[in-house]
């Protein structure tokens, strides 16, 4: 049985998705290990949502909501939660519904900018950490490899992100009324990730020419190189940020990267130098004072010439989460901030025409996995192929035995066989099932062992599912 779980910027507010998105890594295994039923879990984490698909091993009929509780129990731990305000808030869907959520998802239609393309690597992502931490399933490598599919067909069908939109460039239109001249703008650009390779587009699509680079972690040289601008370093990043028109963050980084300290340490240090004092670091090397929540001394390089003096009006736009700017720094004159909290509330509507064909898109490819998982569903296949070794293994033992085998070493040998010939492929079976190519499993132990599932091997999908799950937890152990 499928289980979604799902918190968004619908029904969640945006601190708590802050908490949830940054525990995310730590909540799939702690799920997969909460519950007995839980055969595997994947969590899909962005700025705007937090969402764990869950595989329970149920029995027609039982009730999922203990495991769902205990899975609820598991993300609060982690996220520093209480329970029940999780409760209060997540979403639930089951069955054959979270196809259809997850398709809608990965298609950018439940993204707080309709059509937004990050969501879809995001999706892809979240699958690839799952099988990292083994906690991933038969099921859900379907459920997410098909869901990776119709989202390349949503955006190549419809008109759905055709103009790249994102929460990006949805940041830079609401910036318009505040930026008279993009091609004069002065930005500075702290993050090296895919977010800044896409602000970066972005920037330059509206004529911006002026873009320095800074990375917390190091990386602006190269990331500077690979797109031909220049890099920040640690010591110049105050200064870099007291003259740029427009600083945009999208970094992963813990601590607040821009704060109030930072900028009025950039500003007071010009207003030394032009009151005729000693470069910002100091005669003698002497640092500047750190700045809030930087993690590192920085010192103040100085910057001459009347282009780079301080600004007197700053938009400063965060996209990090957690955030990457600290909320003080409103209260610099002249600072404006505008974060993912403000961006979600000024959402556009959707685009009506492109999205119903988008949907409709979704809908049939919903209702086609859950009729395919139904027939493809390989439990009965492998129910089959083990029980049609394990009585030929029988058989053969029960031979042995009348032939004198007395100490049991024949039988041991036997059982080792059925052991080797067996894995492969339950191996092949894992992989195909990730390729979305169950069929080909199973017409293939029909073509070599005369197998085919039976017709009450249904009944046993979960002696097959928890032969899937102790083969994951060996190759994991």
């Amino acid at each position: 049985m499928l289980i979604c779980l799902t918190a968004s910027h619908k029904n969640a507010g945006f601190d708590m998705l802050e908490r949830l998105s940054v525990t995310a890594d730590a909540a799939g295994p702690r799920i997969r290990e909460g519950h007995p039923s839980v055969q595997g879990a994947v969590v899909v984490a962005t700025c705007n949502r937090f969402e764990a698909y869950l595989d329970l091993d149920a029995a027609e009929g039982d009730s999922p909501v203990p495991a769902v509780h205990e899975a609820i129990r598991s993300v609060g731990a982690v996220a520093g939660l209480e329970p029940e305000e999780l409760r209060s808030t997540f979403g639930f869907v089951h069955g054959n519904a979270v196809a259809g959520h997850l398709f809608a998802v990965a298609s950018g239609l439940e993204s707080v900018v309709v059509g937004e393309g990050e969501i879809a690597g995001q999706v892809r992502r979240s699958l690839e950490r799952a099988r990292t931490e083994g906690t991933t399933t038969p099921d859900l490598e379907r459920l997410f490899q098909r869901a990776s599919q119709i989202s390349r067909r949503v955006k190549n069908e419809t008109g759905i992100g055709n103009e790249g939109r994102s929460v990006v460039r949805l940041a830079l239109e609401l910036a318009e009324s505040r930026i008279t001249d993009w091609a004069a703008t002065r930005v500075l650009l702290v993050g090296t990730g895919r977010f800044a390779g896409a602000s970066l587009a972005a920037l330059r699509d509206r004529g911006v020419t002026d873009v320095r680079v800074h990375s917390p972690s190091g990386r602006a040289a190269k990331f500077a190189a690979n797109h031909g601008i220049d890099a920040v370093g640690r010591h110049e990043v105050a200064a870099a940020a007291a003259t740029s028109d427009v600083i945009v963050t999208c970094t992963t980084a813990e601590h607040h990267v821009v704060d109030r300290a930072l900028l009025e340490a950039g500003r007071a240090a010009f207003a030394a130098s032009a009151a005729g004092a000693v470069s910002i670091a100091g005669v003698g090397g002497a640092e500047a004072a750190e700045p809030a929540g930087a993690g590192c001394p920085v010192s103040l390089s100085l910057v001459t010439g009347p282009a780079e003096a301080p600004v007197e009006r700053q938009l400063v736009i965060d996209l990090g989460l957690p955030r990457n700017i600290a909320p003080d720094v409103v209260e610099v004159q002249g600072v404006e901030l505008l974060d993912l909290e403000t961006i979600r509330i000024h959402a556009p509507l959707e685009e009506f025409g492109a999205t119903d064909a988008a949907r409709a898109i979704v809908g049939g490819a919903a209702r086609a996995f859950g009729e395919a998982r139904e027939e493809q569903d390989l439990a009965p296949a492998v129910v089959a192929l083990r029980r049609h070794v394990f009585d030929l293994l029988d058989g053969e033992i029960e031979r042995a035995r009348a032939r004198g085998d007395a100490d049991g070493r024949t039988e041991e040998a036997l059982r080792h066989m059925a052991g080797v010939l067996l894995h492969t492929p339950m191996v092949r079976s894992r992989e195909l099932a990730r390729a979305g190519e169950q069929q080909a499993w199973i017409d293939g132990i029909a073509a070599i062992f005369g197998v085919a599932p039976e017709a009450d091997a249904a009944a046993r999908t979960s002696e097959a599912r928890g032969t899937l799950r102790d083969d994951a937890r060996e190759r994991h152990a």
